[in-house]
C-alpha cells in the first residue's frame, strides 16, 4: 500500500501553517510528533461533552469516562503485542516509566555489588535513574560501547554480563543516531542468564510495528507525545507477574484496596502504579492517535519512512562539508549531521529563518556526544507526514547556511 501523503498532511492542521513567512517544514518528530485532527477532536470532545473523574463515580458520566479510559489500556496492549491489558501501566512519559521501574523494581531487586548495564547511546532518561539507583544501593553501572558507525558492540555487551548483572537497560532506537538495536538478540542473551531487560521504546513505537511478546523483553516504555498523541500520557509495559511482585511507587487514591490507620493493602497491577487522578483526556487522546495510526498501518508507515531516510541520506551526502553522524545499516528515519565550520546551533538558527524546524544540540545524549568527539549535532527526523520536497528545502537551506559561514 502506498501512502497518500498529500491527504495525510491535511490531517495535521499545523502543517498548513507558515513559519517565518514560509510553509512550515517540521523535521523534529524525534523530539515530539505533530498531532492529527482525530486526536485533537477526541480530546476536545471529551473535555466538552464527556469529562468526569474515573473509577469512583456511580453516575453515567463517570462510568462512560471510565470505560473510555479502560478501553485505551486494551488498545495499547494490542498495539504493542501484549496479551494482557493488565501489563499496561499509564504514566506521563517514558522518563517517568523508567523512574518507576528504578524506584520500585530496582529498589527491591538491586543490592550492594550488583551490576546494571546500559549502552553508550542512551538518552539521559535511561542513564540517570540507574545512576541514582546504583548510588542508593552501592551497585555498579557498566556501559556497553558502540562502534564508530553508531551500532552497538553486542559482543562487548555480552562480555560485560556476569553473575552480578541484574539488568540491561537499552534503547530500541537511538534518538540521536537513528540506530535500531537488535532487541530480540539482547533480550534472549539476557534471558539465558536470568537477567532482566528494560527497553526504551520512545523512538521505536512511532516508526514501525512493535510486538513486545516477540521481542521478549521484561519492560518496555514509551511516550504518547512521540506517538502523535498528547503530552501527559506515557506507557510502561511489563510482564504481569513482574508487576504483581513490584511494590507501589506512589501512594494515594486508586492504588489501594483498603486503607486504615492499622495498615493499607494495595490494588493489583496495573492500578497499584496509578495513584491519584490520571491525565484522563490525554489517555483518551492517545487512544485516538493509535486508532489513526492503525488506519494507515504501521508497516506502511515504516516502509514510507525508509524511503524518506534513503532520499535524505543521498541528498545530504551531496552537500559539501556535511558529514552524517551515525551510519548504521539498520536505522529509523533520523539523520544527524555536522557541517564543516558551522556550529549545529547556528545551523538550526539559519534553518529556522527558512521555516525549517530541526533539532540542534546534544539530544539529551551527552555521553554519546563525548564518545563521538562532538559537542553537538544537527538532527533532522522524519515522519510519514514529511515529503521529499521538504528534504529538498532542507538541502537548499543547508547550502545557503554554508555560504553564510564560508
Amino acid at each position: 500500500m502506498s501512502l497518500d501523503v498529500a491527504q495525510i498532511r491535511k490531517d495535521f492542521p499545523i502543517l498548513a501553517t507558515k513559519m517565518r513567512g514560509r510553509p512550515l517544514v517540521y523535521l523534529d518528530t524525534a523530539a515530539s510528533a505533530q498531532k492529527p485532527r482525530a486526536m485533537i477532536d477526541a480530546m476536545s470532545d471529551f473535555y466538552a461533552t464527556g469529562y468526569a473523574n474515573i473509577h469512583r463515580g456511580v453516575y453515567k458520566l463517570s462510568a462512560d469516562a471510565t470505560r473510555r479510559y479502560d478501553e485505551v489500556r486494551v488498545k495499547v496492549a494490542k498495539f504493542i503485542g501484549s496479551r494482557d491489558p493488565r501489563e499496561i501501566v499509564f504514566v506521563r512519559n517514558a522518563t517517568e516509566a523508567i523512574n518507576l521501574v528504578a524506584r520500585s523494581w530496582g529498589d527491591a531487586q538491586i543490592g550492594k555489588g550488583d551490576e546494571i548495564v546500559v549502552t553508550a547511546m542512551e538518552h539521559h532518561a535511561n542513564i540517570v535513574p540507574w545512576q541514582m539507583l546504583a548510588a542508593r544501593k552501592e551497585a555498579r553501572l557498566r556501559v556497553a560501547e558502540i562502534h564508530d558507525d553508531g551500532t552497538l558492540d553486542v559482543s562487548q555487551l555480552e562480555g560485560l554480563l556476569g553473575p552480578r548483572t541484574r539488568l540491561i537497560a537499552f534503547t530500541h532506537v537511538s534518538n540521536a543516531l537513528g540506530t535500531i538495536n537488535p532487541v530480540s538478540e539482547i533480550a534472549s542473551m539476557a534471558r539465558a542468564r536470568g537477567i532482566t531487560t528494560l527497553v526504551d521504546g520512545a523512538q521505536g513505537v512511532p516508526h514501525g510495528p512493535v510486538d513486545v511478546h516477540a521481542l521478549g523483553c521484561d519492560f518496555y516504555v514509551f511516550s504518547g507525545h512521540k506517538l502523535f498523541g498528547p503530552t501527559g500520557a506515557g506507557v510502561l509495559y511489563a510482564k504481569h507477574a513482574i508487576l504483581e511482585a513490584m511494590p507501589p511507587f506512589l501512594g494515594g487514591g486508586d492504588m489501594i484496596e483498603r486503607v486504615s490507620f492499622k495498615g493499607t493493602t494495595y490494588a493489583h497491577a496495573p492500578q497499584r502504579f496509578e495513584a491519584g487522578t490520571p491525565d484522563i483526556a490525554s489517555v483518551v487522546g492517545l487512544g485516538a492517535s493509535i486508532d489513526y495510526l492503525e488506519t494507515i498501518g504501521m508497516q506502511n508507515i515504516a516502509a514510507y519512512e525508509q524511503t524518506l531516510l534513503a532520499y535524505a541520506t543521498e541528498m545530504l551526502s551531496k552537500v559539501p562539508g556535511l558529514r552524517i553522524v551515525g551510519t548504521a545499516k539498520q536505522k529509523a528515519a533520523v539523520v544527524s549531521f555536522v557541517l564543516e565550520g558551522v556550529h549545529p546551533h547556528d545551523i538550526g538558527t539559519v534553518l529556522d529563518g527558512e521555516g525549517i524546524a530541526i533539532r540542534a544540540g546534544h539530544h539529551c545524549a551527552q555521553p554519546l556526544m563525548e564518545r563521538l568527539g562532538l559537542p553537538a549535532t544537527a538532527r533532522a527526523s522524519f515522519a510519514f507526514y514529511n515529503t521529499t520536497e521538504e528534504i529538498d528545502r532542507l538541502v537548499a537551506a543547508l547550502a545557503k547556511t554554508r555560504e553564510l559561514f564560508a
